[in-house]
């Protein structure tokens, strides 16, 4: 039993002073790095969007119908988002047809979808407040819509399509 014990701590021993000679050594001679003299930007995202968020935002066309799901934007290498690849079908993302639409032909919405409540979406349109294309500083919800700002992403998009129309479209394929 005795041996255990002083095996232990013998481990113990050789362990921390492994883990000591590992440890970094400081010096008050060197330049601040880059990560020290990085700064921001910008503290706060108002009227901003995440992307994150907006992976499976549901689209819907001028009728006021569910036409698919956004499935992915696609951006330039300046950061500018270009296109929007929308998933159209299938259940659960099995069947789905892809098709890619230019980002700057859909419109987001922030309030949600408003139904006549005749049970018939005839003549139902989204709602009034929309941003076509990125959010700017400038494209603020209405002063009604509080919680939509707060939730970083819009309710919905509009595409004027029908939902045969982006069927028939060419299938978008991510190229390898």
């Amino acid at each position: 039993m005795m041996k255990s014990i002083v095996a232990g701590l013998a481990g113990t021993a050789l362990l921390a002073t492994v883990a000591y000679a590992q440890s970094p050594t400081t010096t008050t001679d060197k330049a601040p790095t880059a990560a020290t003299t990085a700064t921001t930007t910008s503290t706060t995202a108002t009227g901003q969007w995440r992307t994150s968020k907006m992976d499976g935002l549901k689209v819907y066309n001028e009728a006021n119908e569910n036409i698919g799901t956004i499935n992915d934007l696609l951006m330039d290498k300046n950061g500018d988002i270009k296109i929007a690849v929308i998933g159209v079908g299938g259940f659960l993302g099995m069947g789905e047809h892809l098709v890619a639409v230019p980002y700057e032909k859909l419109k987001f919405v922030n309030e949600a979808v408003a139904y006549t409540g005749t049970g018939t979406n005839a003549g139902a349109k989204p709602a009034a407040t929309t941003t076509t294309g990125a959010a700017t500083g400038t494209d603020k919800p209405a002063a009604t819509t509080t919680s939509s700002t707060s939730k970083w992403y819009p309710d919905h998009a509009v595409f004027n399509a029908s939902k045969d129309e982006l069927k028939n479209m060419p299938e978008f394929k991510y190229s390898e």
